[in-house]
């Protein structure tokens, strides 16, 4: 199979210097990467700024921000059999970025902040006979959000895991079914959880 796979965080700029994102490392998408490639996929990696080198194999994208995804997924999926999207995206980004950099003068500043583009959502709605297979990382209620992302996101499921895998090496996921069904549950090293998903998805989302 010709794999998609979106990883580590996206950058919101607030200015030419700073900018909003969040804490991911990468190291999920990382290894389910090499894991995929490790089973004879061809992966194709969107990636964001993460202190990782680029799996053996893999054909690698770098983007920054969240609209910089969209338009390399996109570009991307139609030529691919399916996507897992373990990517961080920044949900908000700054209304109007400054240019330069802001000065400081010792007032409060107020920034106005609007949602990013839901890149996944994008890609769902666009599958066809492609598979989709999503990431939520909830802290509160996490099994109802889980599952709202995937209905909106048209996921065939959605890989579900916690604030504890942030920069970890270590992750504990469960797979949730369109039903709310638990189709698996995975813990350990992430390089193993990777190899267990990559195994799972060949058997029970992408079949013969």
């Amino acid at each position: 199979m010709r794999i998609l796979i979106t990883a580590g965080p996206t950058r919101e700029y607030v200015d030419d210097v700073r900018f909003l994102s969040n804490a991911s490392s990468g190291r999920m998408g990382y290894s389910i990467a090499a894991a995929a490639i490790a089973a004879g996929h061809e992966v194709i990696l969107v990636t964001g700024p993460v202190d990782l080198p680029v799996p053996d194999g893999a054909k690698a994208t770098q983007i920054e921000t969240t609209d910089e995804l969209r338009m390399s997924c996109l570009e991307l999926f139609p030529r691919c059999d399916g996507v897992i999207a373990t990517a961080a995206v920044c949900d908000y980004r700054p209304r109007e970025r400054v240019q330069g950099k802001i000065t400081k003068t010792g007032d409060p500043i107020v920034l106005e902040l609007v949602e990013t583009s839901d890149v996944l959502a994008e890609l769902g709605q666009q599958k066809d006979h492609r598979w989709v297979v999503g990431f939520a990382l909830e802290s509160q209620d996490p099994r109802n959000n889980a599952m709202r992302k995937l209905r909106m996101k048209h996921c065939d499921c959605i890989v579900l895991n916690d604030t504890s895998a942030i920069s970890s090496l270590e992750n504990s996921v469960e797979i949730l079914s369109p039903d709310a069904e638990t189709l698996a549950r995975f813990t350990g090293l992430k390089t193993k959880i990777a190899r267990q998903l990559i195994e799972f998805i060949e058997l029970e989302v992408a079949g013969p």
